[in-house]
């Protein structure tokens, strides 16, 4: 019984598992390109360094936790007529990445930011002290001595959107979170539900330990 079930569910869960991976590796991507730049632009306009700017902190932290206080799923809502425009329809793994990317780009921003405010100020005030340029101290200070908590941010990032997900799926975002809504909820099947929440668990596990090794080899300690 077992067997024939899950050889009836399989071609499902991989066609779910791939579009679960697209979704969460182009969003993840897209919080990267955005959110470092956006994290070193937090951490160099608020802490009294070059470029400091309060009224441009005050804004873009505003922002950020403007988008970060909305539940990812009225955020899924909220964004349907921007992701009509930008992709051209609102239901599919592509669709969801519009509203992943979103609610991923402050979230990873604010670990960046976080992972620069733990760099000894005095790293930073001897390379300024040196006649270094802005942009020599972000290139060769700020982004090398953070670099173990931003890949450790990044691996909570990729964890929140693997979550984020699967929440798509209520919107017909795909994914195994559709697998679940579709094949599980709505038709009261508790042997899909249960697998696919086995699946994410191991991924979550999976990224984790990627994330661990990742940061152990990046890190000076």
């Amino acid at each position: 019984m077992f067997s024939e079930r899950w050889a009836e569910l399989l071609p499902e869960m991989w066609k779910a598992f791939y579009e679960t991976l697209y979704m969460v590796g182009a969003s993840l991507l897209i919080a990267v390109l955005i959110g470092i730049p956006l994290g070193v632009l937090l951490f160099v306009s608020g802490r009294r360094l070059f470029w400091n700017n309060p009224v441009l902190y005050m804004l873009l932290g505003f922002i950020s936790n403007l988008i970060r206080s909305i539940p990812f799923v009225i955020l899924l809502v909220l964004l349907l007529p921007m992701t009509q425009e930008i992709v051209g329809s609102t239901i599919g793994p592509t669709s969801a990445i519009v509203p992943l990317a979103v609610a991923a780009i402050p979230f990873f921003a604010r670990l960046v930011e976080t992972s620069m405010r733990e760099i000894d100020k005095g790293v930073i005030e001897s390379a300024m002290a040196a006649g270094a340029s802005p942009w020599l101290i972000i290139r060769g200070v700020l982004l090398p001595e953070a670099k173990p908590g931003i890949t450790a941010g990044l691996t909570i990032t990729a964890i929140s959107l693997l979550g984020f997900s699967a929440m798509a799926g209520i919107v017909g975002g795909g994914g195994i979170g559709n697998l679940a809504i579709q094949y599980g909820y709505y038709r009261y099947d508790n042997f899909v539900m249960f697998t696919t929440v086995i699946v994410l668990i191991v991924l979550v596990q999976i990224i984790q330990w990627i994330g661990d090794w990742a940061t152990a080899k990046v890190s000076k300690k």
